[in-house]
C-alpha cells in the first residue's frame, strides 16, 4: 500500500511540476502588466509541436505518423525543449504587441477577448501546419518503468519533475538577483515610479510575455511524452495551472509554484480513491481556498487602484 501512495505522490509531483511552470507563466504577466494571457493553453500545445518538429528534423524525417523510437535520444530532446522555448517566447512578443498593449490601461477587459482570439488564430495556424492528429512522442530516457521503493514511475515523470524544479530555481534567482528581475519587480510595484527611475516599462512588459511564453514552450515539450502531443492538449493543463495559480496567489510567483505542485498531488491522490472525482476536487479546492483567502494562500492582499 505504501508503494501505491509513493507512486501517486511522484506522479502528482510530476504533473504538478507542469502545472507549476504554467502557473508561474500566468503570475509573470499578471504581476508585471496586470493582465493574463488567456491563450496560454495554445502556447503549451504550440510549444509541444515545435519541439516535436525539431525532434523529427534532427532524426532526418518529418513524418508525424511514424515518429522514430530514438527521436528524443541524446541531445535531441534538450535541443527541442530549448527551441520550443525560444519560438514560443517570440510568439509572446506578438501577443503583447497585438493583443495586450493596444487595450492595456483602457476601461473594460478587451484584452481578455483579444488574447483568446490570438489563441484561436495560433491554434488554427497549428492545424494548417501539423493537422489535428494526436502524436505519440518518445521519452528521452525510454518508456521503461523505474522502481523506487516498490513504486513504478515512468522515466519521463522524473525528467519532468527534476527539469521543472531546476527551471523554477533558475527563474527565482533571475527574479531576485538579476537587473531584469529587479526591473520586473519595480514595474510590478508601480509602472509610473519605475518609469521615473529610468526603466523602460514597455520593454520589461515585453520581457514578461517572452518569459511567460518560454515557460509554456518548455512545459509543452516536456509533458508531450506523458500525455501525447495534440493541438488541444494545452487547454486542460492551462486551466488546472490557472487554478493552481489562484490557489497559491497570482501575485506571488512562489505561491503559484506551490499551488501547482499541491494541485497535482491532490489530483493524483483523489484519483486513487475515485478517478471521476479528480476534476471535481480541483474546483472544490478553489472554492474553499477563495472563501477563506480571496487572494490565494500566499497572495498579498490587494487594493484596487484607479
Amino acid at each position: 500500500m505504501s508503494a501505491t501512495y509513493l507512486q501517486a505522490l511522484l506522479s502528482g509531483l510530476s504533473v504538478g511540476g507542469i502545472y507549476a511552470l504554467i502557473a508561474l507563466s500566468f503570475s509573470i504577466t499578471f504581476t508585471t502588466t496586470k493582465t493574463l494571457n488567456f491563450s496560454q493553453g495554445e502556447f503549451v500545445s504550440f510549444g509541444a509541436f515545435v519541439g516535436l518538429s525539431v525532434l523529427l528534423l534532427l532524426s532526418g524525417t518529418f513524418d508525424f505518423n511514424a515518429v522514430p523510437a530514438d527521436a528524443s535520444a541524446g541531445l535531441k530532446f534538450p535541443i527541442a525543449v530549448a527551441t520550443a522555448g525560444v519560438v514560443v517566447g517570440v510568439v509572446g512578443i506578438f501577443i503583447f504587441l497585438l493583443a495586450v498593449r493596444p487595450f492595456a490601461g483602457k476601461p473594460g477587459m478587451s484584452w481578455v477577448m483579444s488574447t483568446i482570439g490570438f489563441g484561436i488564430i495560433l491554434q488554427s495556424l497549428g492545424l494548417v501546419v501539423w493537422g489535428p492528429a494526436v502524436v505519440n512522442v518518445p521519452a528521452p530516457l525510454g518508456e521503461g518503468v523505474i522502481r523506487i521503493f516498490g513504486a513504478g514511475v515512468r522515466s519521463q515523470e522524473l525528467v519532468v519533475l527534476v527539469s521543472a524544479i531546476v527551471i523554477m530555481l533558475v527563474f527565482d534567482q533571475i527574479m531576485r538577483r538579476s537587473l531584469l528581475g529587479k526591473a520586473m519587480r519595480a514595474v510590478a510595484f508601480s509602472p509610473q515610479v519605475a518609469s521615473l527611475m529610468g526603466i523602460n516599462v514597455t520593454l520589461v512588459m515585453v520581457g514578461a510575455f517572452v518569459m511567460s511564453g518560454v515557460l509554456a514552450g518548455f512545459a509543452g515539450v516536456m509533458v508531450a511524452p506523458i500525455s501525447t502531443a495534440s493541438l488541444f492538449m494545452g487547454l486542460g493543463f492551462s486551466l488546472k495551472a490557472f487554478a493552481g495559480a489562484i490557489i497559491g496567489g497570482l501575485n506571488n510567483p512562489r505561491g503559484c509554484i506551490f499551488g501547482g505542485f499541491m494541485l497535482g498531488v491532490i489530483e493524483s491522490f483523489v484519483g486513487l480513491w475515485h478517478s471521476e472525482w479528480r476534476e471535481i476536487s480541483v474546483f472544490v479546492l478553489i472554492i474553499l481556498v477563495l472563501a477563506v483567502r480571496p487572494d490565494g494562500l500566499f497572495g498579498a492582499r490587494t487594493v484596487d487602484k484607479v
